[in-house]
């Protein structure tokens, strides 16, 4: 099965997409009405696209400052040996580990970029000495705190036709 990308998708599918990337919360005949469309086969595309994996789910925007996670930071990690079973040592950990809103293996002069959110510092040394570094495998980090965070979305660019 070849994996479908946006070229197959004609522009009332695009302009569904773009309309609950921005609000996924929006009912079917509000966003029916903004695409031009009958209710029911605005739901037939919406049902498509999640079950043809353009849409993967819906979530809502929390404040971390409120949830008691105002400090942010990304961290370089490197391990000691890039073979296949430190990286999935290292995934797997850093799969339970809440404080890891993201984690990418990059190419460069380090093996991966985790974005975390804590508490404050004394809850980043604790994440950063009793977790992170405890990993097998983890043989060095360096770590850059936010002092500010000027663009910060979920959005993907959907193509205009």
């Amino acid at each position: 099965m070849t994996r479908q990308t946006a070229d197959q998708l004609d522009r009332i599918d695009l302009n569904i997409l773009r309309i609950l990337q921005e609000d996924g919360r929006l009912s079917n005949v509000e966003l029916s009405r903004r695409v031009n469309l009958s209710p029911t086969p605005c739901l037939e595309r919406v049902r498509r696209l999640e079950r043809d994996g353009y849409i993967q789910g819906y979530a809502a925007r929390l404040d971390p400052e409120r949830l008691g996670r105002s400090l942010m930071a990304f961290i370089e990690v490197r391990l000691d040996r890039t073979s296949p079973d430190v990286f999935q040592l290292f995934a797997d950990a850093v799969a339970r580990m809440d404080e890891i809103q993201e984690c990418h293996m990059v190419a460069g002069g380090f093996d991966y970029l985790i974005k975390v959110r804590v508490a404050d510092m004394a809850a980043y040394r604790a994440f950063l000495g009793d977790k992170l570094s405890s990993i097998q495998g983890v043989a060095q980090t360096h770590t850059y705190m936010v002092m500010e965070e000027v663009k910060s979305t979920a959005a993907i660019p959907v193509p205009v036709r």
